[in-house]
Formats: C-alpha cells, sequence, structure tokens
C-alpha cells in the first residue's frame, strides 16, 4: 500500500498481546478530543478484551435522516485491565455504563477521532475470566457517502421520491453506525432489533423473529442472533422494498428484494442465487449456516456487491435482468457477481482473515471461485472466455514499482481501503487457478475443503491456506476428509512415481506460494531454444528505466509447454533464476504458459517470435484461443520493456484478420486501440487516423460478417456487441449507416420499437452524437426502469461529440437528482476516455476532488479508478507537470499518499518512454503495411 503513516502507531498483531501502555509512556500519548491523554497510541485495538455478543438496537428516522441506538457488549476479559478500546465514528455517545457481577456502573468516555477510538475508564478493574458488559447509546446521522449506515433515495414510476436507509460496513465503516470491536478478528454474535415506521420494512443478517407494537405507532423488529462472525459482515436496510422467494434442495430460503417498480426484473437472479448456493453447499461439503439468503438491489451502492452473511447487497444494475432487455454481457455480469457474493459465504465470512493484509483470501478466492463455480453450473456463459483478462488486469497495475504483494501489511483505513484493488481481486484468482492446475483440480479441492472446515468460525493468515493444501493424502488429512477425498488418494497411491512430474520433496506448497505473495510484480520469463536444449531465465517484468528496481526476485514458477512435435502438456518447476531443460527432438516452435494458466509473462529470444509468428500466420488453430491471447498480450507488453522491438509485435498481430475467438479479438484491440488512445492527447492526427484505419481493415471482415441481432452463444454475443461498437465509434460506413437508420426508427417509435439488444450500444452511440438525438436519449434515461437499458444509454452518452453535454453529464451526476452519484466515476472515465471530453474530465476532477473524497472515501476504488482513468492515456511531459502540480497540492489528509497517484505518475512516464521510442517506428510500418490488406502480409 502507501507509505504507512508517520504517526505513533505502531503495528501490533492480534496474537501479539498487546498492552494498555504504561504510566512511563503517556508523555507520548494521543490527545483526546476532551484535552485529556488518550490511553492507547495504536490504530489496532488492545487484545484485553474481545466481544462475544452485541445486543444492538437502532431507530433510523427516513424524515428528518438520522439515527438513534443503543448497544450491549457482552466482553471476555482476557487480561485485567480497567480501560475498554473500541470504536465509533462521528456519533454522539451518552449514558455509557458497565454491568459488572457487582451491579451497574457508569463509565468515563474519552474519544480520540483520529482513530476512531474510544476508551471506556473504569475506576475499578475488570478481572480476566468475568464476564462484564458495557452498554452505550448513541446518535448520528444517516451517512451521505455510500458506507456505514447510510441514506438512499428512488424515484418511483409517479415521480415520487422515496427514501431508504441501508448499511455498507467493509471495510472499517461498522464504527459509524454503532460502538464496536471493528477489526476482523475480533468475532461474535449479534442480536438486532430495528425500530421502523409501519410503512417501511427492515430485513438483516438473520430472520426476523416478531415484530413488537411500540407507543406512537412505531414497530419495532426482532432478528434471530447471527452465527459468529465479524463487524464488517452485519447488515440492515430499512425500505418499502418487496421480494420474491424460493427455497434450496438444502432447505434455505433465498429471497431477492427490490425496489415495488423493478420486482419484475428479480427472477432470473433469484433462479441463479438457489442454483449457486446448492452449488457452493455440495462443493465445499459444508451446509450453508443460516436457514435464509437475502440479495437486495440497493439504489445507490458505490461498489458492485457486498457479502454480507445472509444479507448480500447489490447494485440494481448487479442484481436486475430484463430478459427482453438485457444482454448477454449483462447476464454474464449477473451472475459472476452473484456467484462472487455466494462464494463468500464461505470465504470471507465462515473463515475470515486475520487482518486486511490478507483480503486476497477473502476476494481472490471469492474472484476464483465464480469461474469454477459458473463454468459447471451455466456451461452455457463459457466464462472461460472471459477468465484471462483478469489475468491481464493484474498484470498492468502489477508491473509498476507502485504495486504491492498480495499480502501486505496495512494499518489505516485509507491503506485497508486500497487494497480493494486489481492485485488482491485478480491476481490473487489468478495465482490461485495457477496453484489448481500445479497441484491437480481434484487436490486443489481437497486441501481448499481442508482448509474451509479446519477455520471455520474462525481467522486465517496466508500459511493456514497452504498448510491445508499440503500432505493432502496424509493420514491425518484423510481423517478429516470425506469419501471423494479418500478415492482421491487410493487412485493416486497406486499410480507409479514416475507418473507424478514432481517429487514429493518438491512439493511445498508454502515456499513455492510465498514467492507469488511475499513480492510484488510477477516473473517475465525468458526462453531460447537451441537445437534440443531450452535455456531459461527469469527476472521481474517492470515497467521503468531503472534496472535496479529489477533485482533480488525469485520466484519458483510451475511452468507448461507445448510444442509443434507434441501436444502433450509438459511441466517443469523453475526454482533458479537460471536453468535448462531437454525436448526428446527438435521442434519448430514451443508454446510456454500453456493456455496461460500461469501469472507470468515468456519472452521467446533468438528466432523464437519469429517462429511464432509464421505458426500464426499459417497455422493459428494449433494453439487455442487462450495461447493467442498470450501471445499477442505478452509481445506487445515486451515492447514497452524494450524486450522486442515495435515492427516485431505488429507483425504478429497481423494474424488476426484470421481471428474469430473472443479472448484473441479482445486482447488485440487491447493492445492496438491504447497505441491511438495516446495520439489522441496529442496533436498527430495523421498516425492517429493511420492507426485508426488499421484496426479498422484489420478487423473489417470479422466486423461486416457479424449479423445485427441477438443470435449465437454468450460469447459470440459480447463479442458482437463489442465489435458493432468499435466499427461504429471509428466511422466503418456500413455500421454508422445501418445504426443511423436504426436509431431514426427507434425515435420515430418514441422507443417502443423492439431493438436487438446486442446492438443498442451501437445504435445509441451514433444516436448520441446530434443534440436532438442526445436530448432523446437522456428521456428515455430518464423515464426507463430497465436497468441494462439504462446503463447503456448513459455510457452511450458520455461517448458524444458535444462537449456542453458531456460537462453537464457529469454535474448532474455529481448532484445526484436525474443521474445517480454512484455512476460517476464510470461517467467521468468515460469522459476522460472521449478524445472530446478528456480535458473537460480532467478539470472537472481537479474543481470537485473534495467533494468526491468524501463521497467516494479516501483509497476507495472507485477514486482510484477515477484518478487511473482520466490520467493515463497522457504522454507528454507538460502533461505530467499539470498533474503533479494538483497532486502535490494535496495533504494526507486529502489523499497525498494514495497508491493510485503514484501508479498515475508512472503510468504516464512510461507512456513518455514509449511514445519517444516506438512513434516513429510505428509511422514506419504504417507507412509500408496501409496500402494492402492485413492478409496480403500473410
Amino acid at each position: 500500500m502507501f507509505p504507512l503513516l508517520l504517526v505513533l502507531f505502531v503495528s501490533i498483531h492480534p496474537s501479539s498481546g498487546a498492552q494498555i501502555p504504561n504510566q512511563d509512556q503517556a508523555k507520548q500519548l494521543p490527545v483526546a478530543a476532551n484535552g485529556e491523554p488518550f490511553p492507547w497510541d495504536r490504530m489496532r485495538l488492545p487484545v484485553t478484551i474481545s466481544p462475544l455478543h452485541y445486543d444492538l438496537t437502532i431507530h433510523p428516522n427516513l424524515t428528518s435522516l438520522d439515527f438513534t441506538g443503543v448497544v450491549r457488549i457482552s466482553l471476555d476479559v482476557k487480561e485485567d485491565t480497567s480501560i475498554v478500546v473500541l470504536h465509533a465514528k462521528q456519533m454522539h455517545i451518552s449514558n455509557v455504563v458497565l454491568l459488572a457481577p457487582e451491579g451497574v456502573r457508569p463509565l468515563r468516555v474519552l474519544e480520540y477521532p483520529q482513530s476512531h477510538q474510544l476508551a471506556l475508564l473504569s475506576e475499578s478493574v475488570l478481572t480476566k475470566g468475568r464476564k462484564y458488559e458495557v452498554q452505550l447509546e448513541f446518535a448520528a446521522n444517516l451517512s451521505d457517502s455510500f458506507h456505514g449506515f447510510y441514506k438512499g433515495s428512488y424515484r418511483t414510476s409517479s415521480g415520487e421520491v422515496r427514501a431508504i436507509a441501508s448499511t455498507q460496513f467493509e471495510a472499517t465503516f461498522a464504527r459509524g453506525a454503532f460502538p464496536c470491536f471493528d477489526e476482523p478478528a475480533f468475532k461474535a454474535n449479534f442480536t438486532i432489533r430495528i425500530i421502523r415506521e409501519p410503512r417501511h420494512i427492515a430485513i438483516s443478517n438473520m430472520p426476523k423473529v416478531k415484530t413488537v407494537e411500540l407507543p406512537g405507532g412505531l414497530l419495532e423488529d426482532h432478528f434471530d442472533t447471527t452465527v459468529k462472525m465479524s463487524t464488517y459482515l452485519v447488515a440492515y436496510i430499512v425500505s418499502d422494498f418487496l421480494s420474491v422467494s424460493k427455497t434450496t434442495k438444502h432447505g434455505v430460503k433465498i429471497s431477492v428484494y427490490a425496489v415495488p417498480d423493478k420486482i419484475d426484473q428479480t427472477a432470473f437472479a433469484l433462479d441463479a442465487a438457489v442454483k449457486l448456493l446448492d452449488f457452493y453447499d455440495d462443493y465445499f461439503d459444508i451446509p450453508y449456516p443460516l436457514p435464509k439468503q437475502d440479495l437486495a438491489a440497493i439504489p445507490d451502492f458505490q461498489s458492485g456487491a457486498m457479502e454480507n452473511w445472509g444479507l448480500t447487497t447489490y447494485r440494481e444494475t448487479g442484481l436486475l435482468f430484463d430478459p427482453d432487455r438485457s444482454s448477454a454481457s449483462d447476464k454474464l455480469g449477473i451472475t459472476k457477481v452473484i456467484a462472487h457474493e455466494l462464494a463468500h459465504q464461505w470465504f470471507g465470512n465462515l473463515v475470515t482473515m486475520e487482518w486486511w493484509n490478507d483480503l486476497w483470501l477473502n476476494e481472490g478466492f471469492a474472484k476464483f471461485m465464480e469461474f469454477i463455480s459458473l463454468d459447471i453450473t451455466y456451461p452455457e456463459l463459457h466464462v472461460d472466455d472471459f477468465f484471462l483478462g483478469k489475468c491481464f488486469e493484474a498484470m498492468e497495475v502489477d508491473s509498476l514499482s507502485s504495486s504491492h504483494p498480495v499480502s501486505t501489511p496495512v494499518e489505516n483505513p485509507t491503506q485497508i481501503q486500497e487494497m480493494f484493488d486489481d492485485v488482491s481481486y485478480d491476481k490473487g484468482a489468478c495465482i490461485l487457478n495457477m496453484l489448481r492446475d500445479f497441484l491437480s483440480p481434484e487436490a486443489f479441492e481437497i486441501g481448499i475443503i481442508r482448509y474451509l472446515k479446519r477455520y471455520s468460525y474462525q481467522n486465517t493468515v496466508n500459511s493456514h491456506l497452504w498448510e491445508s493444501l499440503t500432505d493432502i493424502c496424509s493420514s491425518d488429512a484423510l481423517d478429516e476428509g470425506r469419501l471423494k477425498h479418500t478415492e482421491f488418494c487410493s487412485k493416486r497411491k497406486l499410480q507409479s512415481g514416475s507418473s507424478k512430474w514432481y517429487s514429493d520433496d518438491e512439493l511445498d506448497v508454502k515456499t513455492i506460494m510465498d514467492t507469488w505473495t511475499l513480492q510484488e510484480g510477477f516473473p517475465l520469463v525468458t526462453v531460447e531454444v537451441k537445437g534440443r536444449e531450452v535455456r531459461l531465465s527469469q527476472e521481474r517484468f517492470l515497467r521503468t528505466d531503472d534496472p535496479s528496481l529489477t533485482e533480488g526476485f525469485l520466484w519458483q514458477i510451475p511452468l507448461t509447454y507445448m510444442t509443434s512435435a507434441s501436444s502433450t502438456v509438459h511441466r517443469f518447476l523453475l526454482k533458479t533464476k537460471m536453468d535448462v531443460l531437454y525436448l526428446p527432438e527438435e521442434v519448430d516452435w514451443v508454446k510456454f504458459n500453456v493456455n496461460m494458466s500461469g501469472y507470468y509473462m515468456v519472452h521467446y529470444a533468438g528466432e523464437g517470435w519469429n517462429s511464432i509468428i509464421k505458426l500464426l500466420q499459417y497455422n493459428h488453430t494449433a494453439l487455442s484461443g487462450n495461447d493467442r491471447a498470450s501471445l499477442i498480450q505478452n509481445v506487445f507488453q515486451l515492447v514497452s520493456v524494450g524486450k522486442v522491438r515495435l515492427d516485431t509485435a505488429l507483425d504478429l498481430s497481423l494474424y488476426l484478420s484470421k481471428e474469430t475467438q473472443i479472448m484473441a479479438v479482445t486482447q488485440g484491440f487491447g493492445e492496438l486501440v491504447p497505441l491511438y488512445k495516446l495520439m489522441e492527447k496529442r496533436d498527430m492526427t495523421v498516425l492517429e487516423n493511420q492507426m485508426k484505419g488499421y484496426i479498422v481493415d484489420l478487423f473489417r471482415d470479422l466486423i461486416d460478417r457479424q449479423e445485427w441481432s441477438d443470435s449465437g452463444s454468450v460469447s459470440e454475443r459480447v463479442l458482437r456487441s463489442y465489435l458493432l461498437l468499435f466499427a461504429c465509434v471509428r466511422n466503418h460506413p456500413p455500421c454508422v449507416a445501418k445504426a443511423t437508420k436504426l436509431f431514426n426508427q427507434w425515435k420515430d417509435s418514441d422507443g417502443t420499437m423492439s431493438l436487438p439488444v446486442d446492438i443498442t450500444m451501437a445504435v445509441f452511440v451514433i444516436g448520441a452524437r446530434t443534440p436532438e438525438g442526445w436530448d432523446f436519449l437522456f428521456e428515455k434515461y430518464r423515464t426507463t426502469l430497465q436497468m441494462s437499458v439504462k446503463s447503456r444509454i448513459k455510457s452511450a452518452m458520455t461517448v458524444t461529440y458535444l462537449k456542453d453535454k458531456l460537462k453537464w453529464m457529469m454535474e448532474q451526476s455529481l448532484i445526484g437528482e436525474v443521474m445517480k452519484t454512484q455512476d460517476l466515476p464510470d461517467v467521468v472515465v468515460s469522459v476522460g476516455r472521449n478524445p472530446h471530453g478528456y480535458k473537460l474530465a480532467w478539470d472537472f476532477l481537479r474543481a470537485n476532488w473534495h467533494t468526491m473524497i468524501k463521497k467516494f472515501d479516501l483509497g476507495s476504488n472507485s477514486v482510484s479508478y477515477m484518478v487511473l482513468g482520466v490520467t493515463n492515456q497522457y504522454s507528454t511531459r507538460e502533461m505530467l507537470q499539470e498533474i503533479r502540480s494538483f497532486f502535490d497540492s494535496l495533504t494526507e489528509e486529502t489523499g497525498s499518499k494514495m497508491r493510485c497517484i503514484q501508479q498515475t505518475y508512472e503510468t504516464i512516464e512510461d507512456n513518455i518512454r514509449w511514445t519517444d521510442a516506438n512513434f516513429p517506428l510505428l509511422e514506419a510500418w504504417l507507412n509500408k503495411h496501409q496500402h494492402k490488406p492485413p492478409h496480403e502480409d500473410l
């Protein structure tokens, strides 16, 4: 993460027995809000006391937009103490008492807002082993942000605005809703009561057991006590939502909640949740422990979704599906997000990381399980076609020196928020996929089930996972296992030792995986073939002009390879800086990292790239689509570190005129389009148009073959949407003519004409080019209740040439009335990528910085997404200086230490280096190739 704050706080591991500082340290203690010394000087809470149970009553007022409450916490006193330190943030605390065996006594309260901490001071000692309770009353405003206990609203079909109140506590926001021990290792049970008006309903983690009438016409809902869990998983919502329900084959009641006007868009999510919860129940061999699982579509929601135990929450676009109006990619996205949150009910909720430094144990696993679960439950979605994209995204940030290890020390809330990034999610998933391929899917499944069973309701660190994946056929492991486990181990025992590609002493999972989780970055493996000899070497892949930054890194890399002579996947564990392996015979070509199951790049030295280019030109289907995609990504990324010349990468791209597989096609776009995006922000019109023309020519046949319909598999449909949108944005005449005609017909029908869903983005983008078309689209955006339609219209409106409309969209998204503020990051980034809007987006980000970091929170993925999305296509020293000047003017409190700022600087510096070195080469290559269609070169 970012450099640690230079403050007095010392990192205390929960198991290290942090003590209350003694009197000699008093002079160094922080100062409480009332001017007295505050008796705790660390960000992490002491472990002298743990919570056992919370009795929590909350009364939100959706008219005055505030709430009151009372919490009674049962304590486990582990060491004699007279001080209870816990969390509370921006709330008024009153009537704090200790309930001791001797009776009720008042406690004195000190507040230290910088660390969101309260110290409750007792006149007598709380004795180790005795049971105590503390009770606090509290009051606060519903938050204006998207975290804590916050207010939201939605507009009904008749135009009425209605308020709701909902929670988002991960990572450090439960403390803004009630006083608590707000760290993941402080697991406890929660008994929740919510006071509401009769016009609302309340839902929480557990089923409601009864409702009591209170004086004044209010109702109090009592919820069953939760299982033992972390504070960040507590959830409650007060709203007027409706719900639909079904029961899984294991007897769990599944309900989907949404605003009344959209309840008819919940059927798909309900069926998916039933199917997926049943799958996980069977796959993990651990019954889902709660009687119900709710999924709620929240109108105002910052992230994609949240895994609160028993009450998962989602953006409306992440849950609501209309079979007639939603696209194939909508179906894929909704199913993936449900699979992710339900995987968390085991990975994260049942077994939780001890501290946020190991967040990847939650998020990497949930991301990985999306693909494992959907491959089995929804084979028609072909999720395998999309997994590789996650690894490419992770490598993008992991190739910068500002990256961080998957497991990295964090202390303060901003650093914790920053952990929710592509490294924790996507790199986490990719290294798990690599490990699964290395161990075998069967052994991996046995190991993770062993991990979940061994640590249920507990907290874990990295090493617990590696231990569970080691020696899975030992007698101890078999005692913990199930029939499938025993059968696997019996079968393995019967196999001869020669059939295993590694020796038992080589299989030290912890040693191997520590090289992937405890150091940042990833390896570049250089392969040079000399006859039958294959020389291997490894180094860190790093986009930098300082070679010293790549020194000192060594990975244990599970290499896979195939050759022209054998389609068998061969394996080799590279543990050293250099090694040699021998092929049984000389070959025409060798491809390492088969299907890119490994999280590493490969450079083919000597004649290696030429032999691969030749293979792709004459027989590209000899390699899988994922192999082809990985070669495209590798070769272009190697240009940026000077390992490969740009013309070599462009020569390889020529084969794409014959490509049809989605991952390879989209990766081709992913490497080529950024080249002209750099030019759009400089005065390079001639070269820019040459580059755009080359890409259109390269994919012209594939684009022209696309039907303007909704036919085909999910991958074919997602690819169709992608290609037609690109072709229309790039003014490909057949596409523009067709889209213009369809938009005018749709507009003339007042939007009632049914357009094929897959082509709507292309049609809307063309329509949004004129003021009349844009205004018509906005009117449909404002009135439609179909969330996927709303989302596509919003995206199309950001691609317009009309600068006044782009500026207005950003301003309205910030205000949050006609356009939701939750969508502001998407709008700002889309405008930033628009050649007519990039300067507007940068000016808007600067002008509204302080408002946005308050709304979205420092360190959040939303803030870093905007910072990088608006700046990462600049490539001039003047713009770098302007950007530095703004971020240098910030203080630590307003974000100066955020990692995304360092990533921005590095990315622009890399762009400058790339353009200086390669634009002349690019121009020469395009001049050479511009007069002939790509396939003539093949």
